[in-house]
């Protein structure tokens, strides 16, 4: 039986695709958006987007510039940039074209399980005469029986790993070796850091012979999850925000022309109860609010335009970078690592700038501003004193963004040169809170303004009092129980008892009725205690406090 003809050192890596393809059926990670064919030799762009080697090439060049190349080289390197066919991003071809980008070993285990999934047979790949029964794995052919055994046989490629179609089909997905492209039928098991890329034991031998290399399961921990933290800790969270803007816009835009058409009724309303006389003027207010509403609508396009735009990028480079992470080995995260961290770093940017804008749909209504707080009515000396300044639109509704220039002036009505410097702390939903601290007691004028004008009420008069006198006694129901029974103990009310007793007692003489301070008397609790000449005139005896069991 003779031999089949020599096999090739590393084929193309994937079958012909059919070049008719039904869309709804065929899984569309396997597909060209330019050619819409199952690739050809897949490549990614910078952008994150994968087309075939040949659609990448026959696209026109957006702009041609010299490259950075020194001496005689810097007038012959040029840099090509083209336009992706996915997202209209500016991206920069590599001095040697779309050969020098970074293969997408995802894309091409996608269109080998999309063929193997198709209802017609697969032929063998070195015959050409069975069909296929099985897969090398590192060569990247299929082969039938026939041919299956001659690959094992021969010594090159005795030890490559094959696989059954049928556990490939079952399987669902490639466990494929990554071979070098200087050194076909070397796989790229190692990491050259000085050069950043995955190399062949050969290529460490020869090309990186005085590099630091090392084996790819020693560095994907840490490139990996250089990744997975560049899609958790920034892009997952602008992600979010970016739905919240696009929703917030959709919303401005339902809101914008629910009260054009309010407005617009509301004119009209007003225009029929006049004679024709002012019919003129009607017709003038309604260009004037089309006018306002065109230029409204057109802002609100462009910015959600932008934002679906950055939405689109980042969702697809988060959803590449995922994928690349699950499904891809340690060699096609390396070989895809370099353009994937440069798309990650830059995504989620609109012309350039990050996205941190809001619209901003409300007026702010100086007449229906309010201020709450006890803190502005009264203080106390010594004590910090709070009040809220809540800015509301024309409809009394609070505004949901800061940013408004707020004057606080508080300033003593009798005594000149006395005033309370406040603190004004912008809290970015339409409230401001104000903090004061007085030195002075007396009536201060308190003038809060926005944008140079007074709003409702404003000046305010705030009492300031001395600070309150605290209590030093216990406030207690009487000196016999809180002191557990001891006849020396006194106490700040009129009471006394018999038998030698010199403090009060439930019930008895002087006693107030109800819990009191041993120090002054004073039955509330919450009270300012009284001054000493007070408490003399009141119980002119020695006082004791009583002690607190």
């Amino acid at each position: 039986m003779s031999q089949p003809e020599e096999e090739p050192e590393q084929r193309g890596g994937d079958p012909e695709p059919n070049p008719e393809l039904n869309g709804s059926t065929v899984n569309p990670r396997a597909v060209c958006n330019v050619c819409k064919r199952l690739f050809r030799e897949p490549k990614i762009l910078p952008c994150l987007h994968t087309f075939c080697s040949d659609c990448i090439g026959q696209l026109e060049p957006f702009s041609v510039s010299p490259g950075a190349g020194a001496g005689a080289d810097r007038g012959r390197a040029v840099v090509v940039t083209v336009l992706c066919p996915g997202c209209d991003s500016e991206v920069d071809l590599p001095p040697s074209g779309p050969a020098g980008l970074s293969t997408d070993h995802l894309a091409l285990d996608e269109v080998f399980l999309e063929t193997l999934a198709s209802d017609g047979p697969l032929g063998c790949d070195l015959c050409g005469e069975g069909g296929a029964e099985s897969r090398c794995e590192v060569c990247g052919v299929n082969l039938c029986g026939f041919c299956c055994q001659a690959h094992r046989r021969q010594k090159r490629t005795a030890s490559h790993s094959v696989q059954g179609l049928d556990e490939l089909k079952s399987r669902g997905r490639l466990c494929r070796p990554i071979l070098c492209c200087v050194h076909p039928g070397q796989e790229l098991r190692l990491f050259c850091q000085p050069c950043d890329l995955p190399v062949c034991l050969e290529c460490a031998a020869t090309l990186h012979r005085d590099h630091r290399c090392c084996p790819t399961s020693d560095v994907i921990d840490c490139h990996g999850d250089r990744i997975r933290e560049l899609i958790t800790v920034r892009l997952r969270p602008r992600l979010e925000r970016l739905e919240e803007s696009l929703q917030k816009v959709d919303e401005s835009q339902e809101l914008l022309q629910a009260r054009v058409d309010a407005t617009a009724n509301d004119i009209r309303a007003f225009a029929r109860g006049y004679a024709s006389a002012v019919e003129a003027h009607c017709v003038s207010l309604l260009r004037r609010l089309e006018e306002l509403r065109i230029h409204r609508r057109n802002q609100l396009h462009v910015q959600r335009a932008q934002l679906r735009q950055a939405l689109l990028d980042i969702r697809g480079g988060v959803e590449f970078a995922e994928r690349l992470l699950s499904c891809g080995s340690d060699a096609e995260i390396l070989s895809a690592k370099g353009v994937t961290l440069g798309r990650l770093t830059t995504a989620g940017e609109v012309e350039g700038y990050p996205v941190v804008g809001i619209i901003h749909s409300k007026t702010i209504d100086l007449s229906k501003c309010t201020i709450e707080g006890e803190g502005l009515q009264r203080g106390i000396v010594g004590q910090p004193g709070h009040f809220t300044l809540v800015c509301r639109d024309s409809a009394g509704e609070q505004l949901t963004r800061g940013g408004e220039h707020i004057l606080i002036s508080i300033a003593h009505k009798e005594k000149r040169n006395c005033t309370i410097e406040a603190t004004v702390t912008d809290n970015s939903d339409g409230s401001y809170s104000v903090s004061y601290t007085a030195e002075e007691p007396g009536s201060y004028s308190v003038w809060v303004c926005v944008k140079t004008q007074h709003v409702k009420g404003s000046p305010f008069i705030l009492n300031v009092k001395r600070k309150m006198r605290r209590h030093s006694g216990t406030f207690h129901c009487c000196s016999f129980c809180s002191s557990g029974g001891a006849k020396d103990a006194r106490c700040g009310c009129a009471g006394t008892m018999p038998g030698g007793f010199k403090g009060c007692g439930h019930g008895h003489k002087g006693h107030p009725g109800k819990p009191h301070w041993s120090c002054c008397g004073s039955t509330v609790e919450k009270s300012e205690c009284l001054p000493e000449s007070v408490v003399a005139a009141v119980s002119p005896r020695g006082h004791l406090r009583t002690v607190e069991l």
